[in-house]
């Protein structure tokens, strides 16, 4: 079930809702709710039935302007887009048994990176693959289904598999069970009682290193937890969370927060504080997909400014402390950028070892970003000492007045005499260099950009970075 950008203020009745279906209904976010339908679908009449009444029941419990899709299909990922595929009339999407793979054959190749799929498009040269294989000629998932396995292993390793396996409407999530440890699962008092969300966090962060930690040392992983939250007037919040791949740390925070904000939101919201917290894993498999760096593993020291940097968080908000990212790319807003502390810790720990390896090679390149390769098309050194978050439209103007422009063969109509900033602000063109032509993804339409780039000296000593775009001009960044 799917409940499109639905935030968890609002997830917290949908949940109830599927109670009187199944106690079995996990999230994989707000919003995405999933459960096996081949018992209860039996007790209600068969999967559309069934379907039908999860509509009405949870169309009464979300806001009236809220987009609901119920999907049913062999798998998760099947199912996820069936959701969103839901005809507007019905809101229902049956495929029928071992159909997933010609329904997938008609969906684009972007769906790989729908929020049900294992895939994400941010992480572990992902988004790169849907790109290259889009340049390839693969628009659809059937055109991916068609070729061979072993070519796409062979070709594109871990994620291809993992990509062309979905395609086909293998989905093996969830993976073989094992039994949970009855010691795996952890829970504490909340003393003194809690009424602030973020400080009941930052207590689940402890116990969820441990559950964690405890959990590889017996060599497995947990795919499914169960979160338990009581306060005390006797209310009492129980929710099942699943993971597309295995719950780090950081991402079992995040799920305890989600609940917390559902649930303090809805109409069985508790009238006190918090007094016990309680994390249970509830389907785990086995550990085979983590490999541990030989060096550049983290310290005595990163985990004491982890945990200080996490008591900020419980302190301040979760949004309020950010950290520094790099990535590859050829325009500096794409080199550097900062994200939530727990956004970071989130990419970190959710890795397995074909995806290590992969992420120490995009490491290596990060310390190439201001040497050139493998960006062709990138600015020369030295790189730009702030870039804008939002780019600053300016007017920039020759000796008699008229907006420079640069047709298509990259050449500029004219040098450049005057800077006039968004304030109406002018000032002088002492030196600049340019125009660098930038034109990406142009076999893609869509996604395609085409700026070209100047660099100016302005008379009061000051060095901008500044593109031309679809006619228009913009500073995007400041030199020292």
């Amino acid at each position: 079930m799917d409940l499109g950008d639905l935030d968890a203020f609002h997830c917290e009745p949908m949940a109830a809702a599927l109670e009187q279906f199944t106690p079995e209904a996990e999230a994989l976010r707000p919003g995405l709710h999933v459960f096996g339908a081949r018992g209860p679908s039996r007790y209600f009449g068969g999967e559309q039935a069934l379907a039908e009444l999860v509509i009405r029941a949870v169309a009464a419990a979300v806001p009236p302007a809220t987009k609901v899709g119920v999907g049913v299909a062999d798998g998760l990922f099947a199912a996820g887009l069936a959701a969103r595929a839901a005809a507007p009339s019905t809101a229902v999407l049956v495929v029928p048994p071992r159909q997933s793979r010609q329904f997938l054959a008609g969906l684009p190749l972007i769906s790989l990176s729908d929020p049900v799929s294992p895939l994400h498009p941010d992480e572990d040269g992902t988004g790169a693959l849907l790109d290259v294989l889009w340049r390839l000629g693969i628009r659809t998932l059937g055109d991916l289904a068609v070729l061979s396995e072993a070519d796409v292993l062979g070709r594109f390793g871990w994620p291809g598999l993992l990509a062309h396996r979905l395609a086909c409407g293998i989905d093996d999530r969830p993976l073989q069970a094992e039994a949970v440890p009855d010691s795996a699962s952890a829970e504490a008092e909340v003393d003194p009682p809690a009424d602030r969300i973020e400080t009941v966090a930052f207590m689940a962060r402890a116990l969820a290193d441990d559950m964690v930690a405890r959990l590889s040392g017996s060599g497995l992983d947990c795919v499914c937890i169960s979160i338990e939250a009581h306060s005390d007037s006797g209310h009492a919040s129980r929710r099942r969370w699943r993971h597309e791949l295995r719950f780090s740390a950081a991402a079992v925070v995040d799920r305890v927060r989600w609940q917390l904000e559902g649930w303090y939101r809805s109409s069985e919201r508790p009238t006190g504080p918090i007094t016990l917290l309680r994390i249970t894993p509830c389907v785990v498999v086995p550990a085979d997909g983590r490999q541990l760096g030989m060096w550049g593993t983290r310290s005595e020291a990163d985990e004491r400014a982890a945990r200080a940097l996490a008591r900020v968080q419980g302190l301040l908000g979760v949004e309020a402390v950010t950290v520094p990212s790099l990535a590859g790319g050829r325009r500096p807003a794409d080199i550097g950028h900062r994200m939530p502390l727990y956004a970071a810790e989130t990419a970190d720990d959710s890795q397995d070892a074909p995806k290590v390896k992969k992420r120490q090679g995009r490491r290596n390149k990060k310390t190439k970003v201001a040497d050139g390769p493998p960006w062709p098309g990138r600015l020369p050194s030295p790189q730009p000492a702030v870039v804008l978050d939002r780019p600053e439209p300016i007017t920039v103007a020759d000796c008699g007045g008229s907006p420079v422009t640069v047709n298509g063969r990259g050449e500029a109509s004219a040098e450049p005499w005057q800077v006039t900033d968004s304030a109406g602000h002018s000032r002088t063109v002492t030196a600049w260099a340019g125009p660098w032509p930038l034109d990406e993804r142009w076999w893609r339409p869509p996604a395609r950009r085409r700026q070209a780039r100047f660099q100016l000296v302005l008379d009061d000593g000051s060095a901008h970075l500044c593109v031309l775009e679809t006619g228009r001009w913009w500073r995007e960044a400041t030199y020292d």
